[in-house]
């Protein structure tokens, strides 16, 4: 039996994509995710989680990759209910994703309030039967999971690296970090628009730029 995990990387930040990605392994070799050590990425460092990422990889019958950009979450987001709307929009892109992959069983980490809305709606996205088994924190709860919860941070975190050496110290990309914040009102005030890698419907990106507008509004 061919058993799939589905997990995503970047929902929050205001930087860079969110990344979707799933992980195919025979039921036969579940354990040895477990003998690697796969746990959920947030739980491991950076080094180990690329360590994991490429012995993942090794092991896995298949893994896929989806990026949604800052550019397809902005559209969403601004076009309707922002967290009804991704929601949505997330459970199409793992749909994506289980599509290519097509296992006998998926396990998914939840984005809904509603686990099992989340699972219907990764469902209606599909043209094929399986059983869909989605839950919250998904990612501690099954090996499977934890594997592509580590895929999809590695690659955004490949993103994130390659807009560093770009444009200098951009922070992590979420809004609870000040460098991230500081390179939004720095490049704000030079261009006076954000580039393709922000999100600008975020409310700290209009925020930043709505602080920035009037202290330009002042000066003149």
């Amino acid at each position: 039996m061919i058993m799939s995990g589905v997990d995503e990387a970047g929902r929050g930040p205001v930087i860079g994509p969110l990344v979707v990605a799933g992980v195919s392994l025979d039921e036969k070799d579940l354990p040895k995710l477990v003998d690697l050590g796969v746990k959920d990425s947030k739980l491991l460092s950076a080094q180990k989680r690329e360590t994991l990422a490429k012995q993942i990889k090794e092991l896995a019958l298949n893994c896929h990759v989806v990026f949604l950009s800052p550019a397809e979450i902005d559209h969403v987001v601004e076009t309707g209910k922002r967290l009804h709307r991704l929601n949505r929009f997330e459970a199409q892109a793992m749909a994506k994703v289980i599509t290519i992959l097509k296992p006998d069983v998926v396990y998914v980490d939840a984005s809904d309030v509603s686990a099992e809305r989340f699972g219907e709606h990764i469902a209606e996205n599909l043209d094929f039967s399986l059983k869909i088994v989605s839950e919250h924190k998904a990612d501690l709860t099954y090996p499977i999971v934890s594997a592509a919860s580590i895929i999809a941070k590695v690659e955004r975190d490949m993103v994130i690296s390659s807009l560093q050496k770009k444009h200098g110290d951009i922070g992590c990309g979420y809004p609870s970090d000040s460098k991230t914040i500081k390179f939004l009102g720095d490049w704000i005030r030079k261009f006076g628009s954000y580039p393709d890698f922000v999100r600008k419907s975020w409310k700290t990106s209009k925020r930043v730029k709505r602080e920035s507008d009037s202290r330009q509004k002042k000066l003149q």
